[in-house]
């Protein structure tokens, strides 16, 4: 027996759709329905490692932890991870298997993978009671219809029924509702059950004669309204996103304990990737972390990260050109903290032969550990788990570079040297035992006299907001459609919009 579907598609890209699948799916749970996430395609430098060492989205395995069950490979069978303006590294079945251009992908191989794609989620919806897809971007790129495997394409070859999600936040709603029906093909248009809007503030009362209108001229209904709520972007694919405690933005986003607070900035590096191995720092009371991008907002810093990178030599080569290199070189000669992260990490070392991403060659490094890295074609993806600091910590490593360590205090799978620290491991700092004793060091290192607070888990921050998103949807949309719609997993047949129809 199949199991029941969805795909939440968006009017655009960032419309809320990641959320909304999430907020969908921990509702359904707590309903005592058996659920998954799935994403066709993925594009993002935000990726995790699962248990079976494949590589996915940072999202799905947020959704999957929404659902409560382990993500897998099948959640997100297509990851691109851009490496340029032109090109990706596409991961199949969480495995690289090369790289291509916008252009070849689109040109022939994405359709190639729509058989392995269909496969992946007819295996979820044998397993769960319900599969609720993500979209990507809009389902209205009429450009890529005829090769498109995550929005209509999939919902089309599936027979799944389509909810659009639309940003009020950003204006247009109506317009962007009708206009991506009335692009869509009578075939596609057939799909789509109706409409979810999301970030509105004020009184619903006023919005309503507009859906009442936006339903006379499409013949689909609102399934709901959520209203506008901060701090609920977790996990995203693009941006520099929202925190669990608040934007990393924020000057402060908790009171400290002790009696001052610690200054992070995070060098905002090309292509920087897995730059949510901040946001434990940031749901730390009394912890400010914001993204920089000039030396002279490293003054103040107590603590510099370096994060990661799909381009490590072009990262080198923009923290050179900027004044940054130089800064965080005088950072280190002090012993003011800095820690680099799996690209970050291989910025700091002494030199870098890299024939693999950048295929520059020999590159001399920041020279601030007694590290040398080679790429390797081979990508590493582990879930490592081991001591620092007199506390267990687990991690996740993806990268190419193998790092050959020649001295310094051992510091994960990477070294320490002074207040200069350096690992390949992401996610160390979720380990709540681990970031308290590593911020302590930070804090005597900075002479500030910051406290962390004894009570924080991450991982119960992590539960709490996603408990937040499925009490949207179960407090703001209208869950018994809602329900009855994914229970069907079938299109509803709706009447087709010709474009241009309200004139």
């Amino acid at each position: 027996m199949t199991g029941g579907g969805l795909l939440v598609a968006g009017t655009t890209s960032d419309a809320g759709k990641s959320v909304v699948t999430a907020g969908i799916c921990r509702w359904l749970v707590r309903q005592g329905v058996k659920v998954a996430p799935f994403k066709a395609q993925n594009m993002s430098l935000n990726s995790f490692v699962t248990r079976e060492g494949a590589e996915i989205g940072r999202a799905q395995a947020m959704q999957a932890q929404a659902c409560r069950v382990e993500p897998t490979a099948l959640m997100n069978p297509v990851l691109l991870k851009p490496g340029g303006e032109r090109s990706s590294q596409v991961v199949l079945l969480g495995k690289p298997v090369g790289e291509l251009s916008a252009r070849g992908y689109h040109g022939g191989r994405q359709q190639q993978l729509l058989g392995t794609v269909l496969d992946c989620l007819a295996e979820l919806r044998g397993t769960y009671d319900a599969v609720i897809c993500e979209g990507a971007g809009s389902p209205a790129e009429i450009n890529l219809r005829r090769t498109d495997i995550v929005n209509m394409g999939i919902a089309r070859n599936a027979g799944l029924p389509v909810l659009v999600v639309g940003d009020i936040d950003r204006g247009g709603v109506f317009a962007s509702f009708f206009g991506t029906v009335a692009l869509l093909s009578p075939e596609d248009q057939a799909l789509v059950a109706g409409f979810l809007v999301n970030k509105f503030r004020g009184d619903v009362s006023l919005l309503e004669p507009g859906l009442d209108m936006l339903h006379e001229l499409t013949g689909r209904r609102t399934y709901g309204v959520l209203p506008f709520r901060h701090g609920l972007g977790i996990d995203e694919e693009d941006g520099l996103r929202v925190s669990l405690r608040g934007t990393v933005r924020e000057s402060v986003v908790a009171p400290p304990v002790g009696e001052d607070v610690l200054r992070v900035a995070v060098c905002a590096v090309p292509l920087m990737s897995n730059f949510t191995d901040v946001d434990a720092l940031a749901a730390e009371p009394g912890v400010v972390v914001r993204f920089v991008d000039r030396p002279e907002e490293l003054a103040d810093a107590d603590l510099v990260v370096l994060p990661g990178t799909r381009g490590t030599v072009r990262a080198l080569e923009w923290l050179r050109e900027r004044g940054l290199a130089e800064a965080i070189t005088r950072r280190a000669a002090q012993g003011r903290p800095i820690l680099g992260i799996c690209g970050g990490f291989q910025v700091l070392g002494e030199h870098i032969e890299d024939e693999v991403e950048s295929r520059r060659g020999h590159v001399e490094g920041l020279g601030l550990l007694p590290v040398r890295v080679r790429f390797a074609r081979e990508k590493t993806l582990t879930r490592p788990v081991g001591e620092a600091l007199g506390e267990q910590v687990e991690g996740y490593e993806i990268h190419h570079g193998v790092a050959e360590i020649e001295g310094g205090d051992p510091f994960l799978d990477g070294c320490r040297v002074g207040g200069t620290w350096g690992t390949h491991w992401h996610g160390s700092l979720e380990s709540d035992g681990f970031r308290r004793a590593f911020l302590r060091e930070v804090a005597a290192a900075a002479g500030r006299r910051f406290v962390p607070a004894a009570d924080t888990s991450f991982a119960a921050l992590r539960e709490e907001q996603l408990d937040r998103l499925g009490d949207l949807i179960e407090q703001h949309a209208d869950t018994d459609a809602l329900w009855r719609l994914i229970e069907s997993g079938a299109p509803q047949g709706l009447p087709f919009i010709p474009p241009g129809a309200p004139a």
